[in-house]
């Protein structure tokens, strides 16, 4: 039972949609939408959050606006490995949330990509995709398009309306913005427009860079947030567990619960992303499966699991009348049965899903057991990157309404 505290960077994520529809794309420095009114640019606004209607679910909706230039490579495998563990983060309050995440990649004018932009969404595995495929490249010359991505983080972005949603950025960087491009939008001029749509903006600092702490300490200013630092290479904390691998075994056995109906087109387009999704979680440590079993197997994260067009959750919660649905409909393993063969393999199927997150549930407090004595056998974590983000969350979920009571992070 080897276990190591190293040095990991994280990027990673936030925020929601009413109507969700995923989305990735790549913008290329073309003139950005007319600016918003510098009107009271200069000061942070005060966000009021309504509280969540009683007997509602809570919903935190958060985007990550990584940096993906050349010099963030640690911090880019860290998205890839500690998505779960922020999830679970996140997903830490009473009652259990809705979580969902998107990103904005960003790096400069001249590089392969500017911006590219994947909307918020409650699957989490799609995101995850998204991540397996970002690679550390370009920039080089300082300054980066900050501006632009800050102001697509904020416009872009499908945020829900929700009233008493926890809506938050965190901007992850180690360069300080370009402040001389033309047709650009400055950020004071987008988190102002943040402000007034309730979202708050945390920076987190890769690095020591003085010019790049100024502005990330103005933008968390301006941006009703937190100034957050870590080392170059990152700073959470990766722990080994004697769980993890049985854990990765039972969040690919959860996966093989999941039917999908609808269009032989939806479900072409459901099984393309599953196997991108499986291209990624292949090359993920088994720590981060194990966090993701944990996950999935939540209130918070069943929506990641089953996503859409998946037919046991839809039965179970009354979306869809299976003895309606037309044969052309089904998945294959249904469509040649009768109506009371369907009905069997879909209640047995749901049987066993909750059977393995029973299984995970167990061994993921017995997870969580283990690496709080690992951590505080190594002296505690409080500098890490995973307890600054649990302290954020904590404290400004708890302004929206979450309560947060556990001790610490998900790690």
């Amino acid at each position: 039972m080897n276990t190591k505290l190293i040095g990991l960077g994280l990027f990673t994520l936030t925020a929601a949609a009413v109507a969700y529809y995923p989305l990735l794309t790549a913008s290329e420095p073309a003139p950005l939408p007319v600016p918003l009114s510098a009107q009271g640019a200069g000061q942070p606004l005060a966000i009021t959050i309504p509280q969540p209607q009683p007997g509602a679910r809570p919903v935190v909706e958060a985007v990550f606006v990584l940096d993906t230039t050349g010099s963030m490579g640690g911090l880019i495998q860290t998205a890839k490995d500690k998505i779960w563990s922020i999830a679970s983060t996140l997903a830490a309050a009473q009652p259990a949330p809705i979580i969902r995440m998107g990103l904005v990649a960003y790096r400069d004018r001249g590089d392969d990509y500017v911006t590219r932009v994947v909307d918020l969404s409650p699957d989490l595995d799609k995101l995850q995709a998204e991540l397996f495929q970002l690679q550390a490249q370009g920039g080089g010359d300082g300054p980066e398009s900050v501006n632009q991505a800050l102001h697509e983080a904020i416009t872009r972005i499908g945020w829900s309306r929700d009233p008493g949603a926890y809506r938050v950025v965190f901007l992850v960087g180690d360069a300080p913005p370009h402040m001389d491009y033309q047709n650009d939008v400055p950020y004071g001029q987008s988190l102002t427009e943040a402000g007034r749509r309730g979202i708050r903006v945390n920076t987190i600092q890769c690095g020591q860079q003085g010019d790049t702490r100024d502005e990330w300490q103005r933008i968390a200013q301006l941006g009703n947030g937190a100034y957050l630092r870590v080392d170059q290479a990152g700073g959470a904390v990766a722990i080994a567990t004697p769980y993890d691998d049985k854990l990765a075994k039972l969040s690919a056995e959860l996966d093989d619960t999941r039917l999908f109906y609808g269009s032989r087109e939806e479900r072409d387009r459901r099984a393309g992303e599953v196997a991108k999704a499986k291209v990624a979680k292949s090359a993920a440590a088994p720590a981060a499966l194990a966090r993701r079993a944990e996950f999935v197997a939540s209130p918070s994260g069943t929506a990641s699991l089953a996503a859409d067009q998946e037919l046991v959750d839809a039965v179970q919660n009354g979306r869809v009348d299976l003895d309606k649905l037309p044969a052309a409909a089904l998945p294959a393993p249904l469509a040649k049965l009768d109506a009371p063969a369907r009905a069997k393999v879909v209640a047995e199927t749901a049987a066993r899903r909750e059977s393995i997150k029973k299984e995970v549930k167990d061994l993921a407090e017995q997870r969580a057991g283990y690496l709080k004595g690992q951590v505080k056998a190594a002296g505690g974590a409080k500098e890490s990157l995973d307890h600054q983000l649990w302290s954020t969350v904590r404290k400004q979920g708890t302004e929206a309404g979450l309560s947060y009571e556990a001790s610490g992070p998900s790690y």
